[in-house]
C-alpha cells in the first residue's frame, strides 16, 4: 500500500483532472456574470492592469508552493483567453443617441465583424451591398455613422458618392492602406471623419486585445463615442497619422505578404515533398511554414490589393531584393566574416527587442509543440 500501483497513480491524475474541469466550469460562470456586470456598467472587457495583477499573484504564490510560476502563468492566460470570449455577448452602448451604423460592404469579411460587434452593444445597423444601392440615399439620410468596408480597389470609388450624408454624421473606412481613403473621405464629406485600419482578420473569436489604428480627421469630439466603444470591445487603439500609416504597413504587410508570396511560390517550383518537410522540421520550422501555408488559404485578391495598391513599396521591395543579392554573394564568396559583422550589426539594431522575441518564441514553440503527433498526415 505504501508504493501504488501506475493504474492507482493514474486513477489519482484521473481524479485531479476531474476536479480541474469541476473549477474552470465553476470560474467560467462566475465570468459570465462579470461579463454581465460590465456590460451593465460600460467597463471594458480587456483591463490590462487586472490581468497583471493577477499573473504575478498567483506566479508569486505558485513559486512559494513549489509549482512553476511559468506553468502557471500558460495556464491562466489559456483561462483568462476563454473567459473573454465567455465575456463576448453583449456590451454597453456608449451612444443611445445613434439612429443608425450603415455599414457598407456589411456582409463581407470583416464587414461582419463590425456588424456583429455593433448588434452586441445594441445599436440599429443597416447593411448596404451593391444591390442595395438604389436605396442607399434614403438609408444614407438617417444615418448617424457610415462605416466603408469594401475591397481597397473600390474603396474610393465608394467614398466619393458619399457626397450627400447629414452633417452631424460620421464618416469612417476600415481600409488597410490610408492616405488615399483619407483624403476622400475629407473631400467627400464636410462633418466627421475618422479612417480605421483593424490590424485582424475576419476570424478573431472577439476583439480583446487587437489593434485598430486610428487616423484622426475632422471633428474628434464627435467621434470620440465611437473610440471608446471600441475600448469597451477590448481593442488596443493606436494614433498615427494617414501618411505614417502607409509607411508602416510597406514593412509590416506589404513585406511579410510578398515575401510568403515568394517563399511559397518557390517551394511550389521546387516541389519538394511537404510532407516530409512537416514531419522533419522542429516546431520553430513548423511555425514559420504555417505563416507562409496561411497566407495561401486565404483570399488572393485581398492579398493582391495590399501589395498592389500602395505604389510607395516598390521601391521598398527593390531594396530587400538587391539586399537579398548581397547576403547571397557572401555566401557565393564564402565571406562568413562579413555575413556574422551584418549579424551583430541587426542584432544591435533590434537591441533588447530581440532577447523579448527569444523569450516570446520560447513560449509559442512550447506550445505549438502540444500537439505534436507523430503520425504525420500525408500532404498533397
Amino acid at each position: 500500500m505504501n508504493n501504488p500501483s501506475i493504474d492507482e497513480l493514474r486513477q489519482q491524475i484521473d481524479q485531479l483532472d476531474n476536479e480541474l474541469v469541476n473549477l474552470l466550469a465553476r470560474r467560467q460562470n462566475v465570468t459570465r456574470e462579470i461579463g454581465r456586470y460590465k456590460s451593465k456598467a460600460g467597463l471594458p472587457v480587456y483591463v490590462p492592469e487586472r490581468e497583471d495583477e493577477l499573473l504575478k499573484a498567483c506566479r508569486d504564490k505558485a513559486e512559494k508552493q513549489g509549482v512553476s510560476g511559468d506553468l502557471i502563468e500558460d495556464i491562466l492566460r489559456r483561462v483568462m483567453r476563454d473567459s473573454y470570449q465567455a465575456q463576448h455577448d453583449q456590451y454597453v452602448c456608449v451612444n443611445p443617441e445613434v439612429k443608425n451604423v450603415v455599414v457598407i460592404g456589411g456582409r463581407g469579411a470583416l464587414g461582419r465583424v463590425f456588424v456583429d460587434m455593433f448588434e452586441r452593444s445594441g445599436y440599429p445597423v443597416t447593411v448596404v451591398e451593391k444591390q442595395d444601392w438604389q436605396q442607399a440615399d434614403s438609408i444614407f439620410a438617417n444615418a448617424s455613422l457610415v462605416i466603408v468596408a469594401v475591397p481597397i480597389a473600390i474603396t474610393e470609388q465608394i467614398i466619393q458618392q458619399l457626397h450627400n450624408l447629414p452633417k452631424d454624421c460620421i464618416l469612417a473606412d476600415i481600409t488597410s492602406i490610408k492616405q488615399k481613403p483619407y483624403q476622400a473621405m475629407m473631400v467627400a464629406h464636410n462633418g466627421p471623419v475618422v479612417g480605421l485600419h483593424p490590424m485582424f482578420g475576419p476570424d478573431v473569436p472577439s476583439l480583446v486585445k487587437q489593434v485598430i489604428v486610428i487616423c484622426d480627421g475632422r471633428e474628434p469630439g464627435a467621434y470620440k463615442w465611437l473610440l471608446e466603444q471600441m475600448h469597451i470591445w477590448g481593442a488596443t487603439l493606436y494614433h498615427t497619422t494617414p501618411q505614417e500609416h502607409d509607411q508602416a504597413m510597406a514593412f509590416i504587410q506589404v513585406m511579410r505578404h510578398f515575401s510568403s508570396f515568394v517563399y511559397g511560390n518557390h517551394l511550389r517550383m521546387e516541389d519538394p515533398s511537404l510532407t516530409q518537410l512537416i514531419a522533419l522540421s522542429s516546431p520553430i520550422y513548423r511555425l514559420e511554414l504555417a505563416m507562409v501555408g496561411r497566407l495561401f488559404a486565404q483570399d488572393p485578391a485581398l492579398y493582391a490589393d495590399i501589395i498592389f495598391n500602395n505604389k510607395d513599396s516598390i521601391a521598398l521591395l527593390k531594396r530587400y531584393r538587391d539586399r537579398l543579392d548581397e547576403a547571397l554573394t557572401l555566401v557565393e564568396r564564402g565571406d562568413k566574416a562579413a555575413f556574422i559583422k551584418q549579424f551583430f550589426k541587426t542584432g544591435s539594431w533590434f537591441g533588447d527587442y530581440a532577447k523579448v522575441c527569444l523569450k516570446d518564441s520560447k513560449r509559442l514553440l512550447l506550445k505549438a509543440d502540444d500537439d505534436r503527433r507523430f503520425d504525420i498526415p500525408t500532404v498533397k
